[in-house]
């Protein structure tokens, strides 16, 4: 690796670390094609020296780059959350003020029947964790609440308030089909489980953004279900697009449909275009890394 300037790249590895840094310069690095001794099945062997060209500068901008990213990713997935809420809270809300509560009006596997070997059903774990948060809450509503029903647990309007990406996503996995179903509608997804997938796709994204990890060209663990040709038009140009499906653009794809519907007038998607266009150019490494099709930007979901 070309490093022009020593001091100010050991002021970087001081402050960011070396292994932090190692994410972004390991496609860099060389590789060469050999046979698995386990499996006889030819492999790729990543090597310790740099493709020529690369140097440190290119790295760091690549590291500044995907802060960046993270932190317009987060924005966009703070507003879908404080939505999913508000929808949950007025679905939930009309089988009664405590629903979220109610096994009844729950799906079976959730709130019904217990995991093998677990000891309370996974509505009971869920209800814990939440029935903790809002004992530990320091937020003046939760204050309020207390000191006024003090005998009495929050309806679910205050309770999803305290509820971050990941409680609120497993909660709508545990809803009825019925009710999945008209919240996934709301999207342009006729089934619930799909939408449970986007959910789960996001959250992880979510977690990466959160603990400040490598986001731009990592792929994801938990892959959203691709609606069918023709059902969101938006995202058609994915269609059969299996690198594209799985890797970043994906779920930004799936974002920017969702703040069409959450928040139509959000200048999300220009700013997100605009950063995207700041990426540290280089011979080895580009967008396409990331799921990217060749002609985005000239997508009706991006304009």
């Amino acid at each position: 690796m070309v490093i022009s300037d020593i001091g100010k790249a050991k002021s970087c590895l001081a402050r960011i670390g070396y292994y932090r840094l190692s994410a972004y310069w390991f496609p860099f690095r060389k590789s060469q094609q050999v046979i698995d001794a386990a499996t006889g099945l030819p492999a790729t062997q990543v090597l310790d020296d740099f493709q020529d060209g690369t140097d440190f500068p290119t790295i760091l901008g690549l590291y500044v780059f995907d802060k960046k990213l993270r932190m317009i990713v987060l924005d966009a997935l703070e507003r879908i959350e404080i939505a999913l809420r508000t929808e949950i809270a007025l679905l939930l809300g009309q089988h009664g003020a405590w629903a979220h509560r109610d096994p009844q009006v729950l799906h079976g596997n959730f709130a019904r029947r217990n995991k093998k070997g677990a000891t309370f059903t996974p509505h009971q774990e869920w209800l814990d964790r939440l029935d903790d948060k809002f004992r530990r809450s320091k937020e003046d509503f939760a204050k309020h609440f207390k000191a006024r029903y003090s005998s009495s647990d929050p309806p679910i309007w205050i309770a999803v308030e305290l509820l971050d990406f990941g409680a609120l996503s497993h909660f709508y996995a545990g809803m009825t089909i019925a009710d999945q179903d008209t919240i996934a509608a709301r999207y342009g997804l006729s089934a619930g489980k799909a939408f449970e997938a986007w959910l789960r796709c996001l959250n992880d994204v979510r977690n990466i953004c959160a603990h400040h990890s490598r986001l731009w060209n990592k792929p994801l663990v938990a892959q959203p279900r691709w609606p069918a040709l023709g059902a969101i038009p938006d995202l058609d140009h994915l269609d059969g697009d299996i690198h594209g499906q799985t890797r970043l653009y994906a779920a930004l794809a799936i974002m920017r449909c969702m703040l069409k519907v959450v928040n139509p007038s959000s200048s999300w998607g220009q700013r997100l275009v605009e950063h995207l266009d700041t990426m540290p150019a280089n011979p080895i490494l580009s967008l396409k890394s990331a799921g990217f099709p060749t002609n985005w930007r000239t997508e009706a979901l991006w304009a």
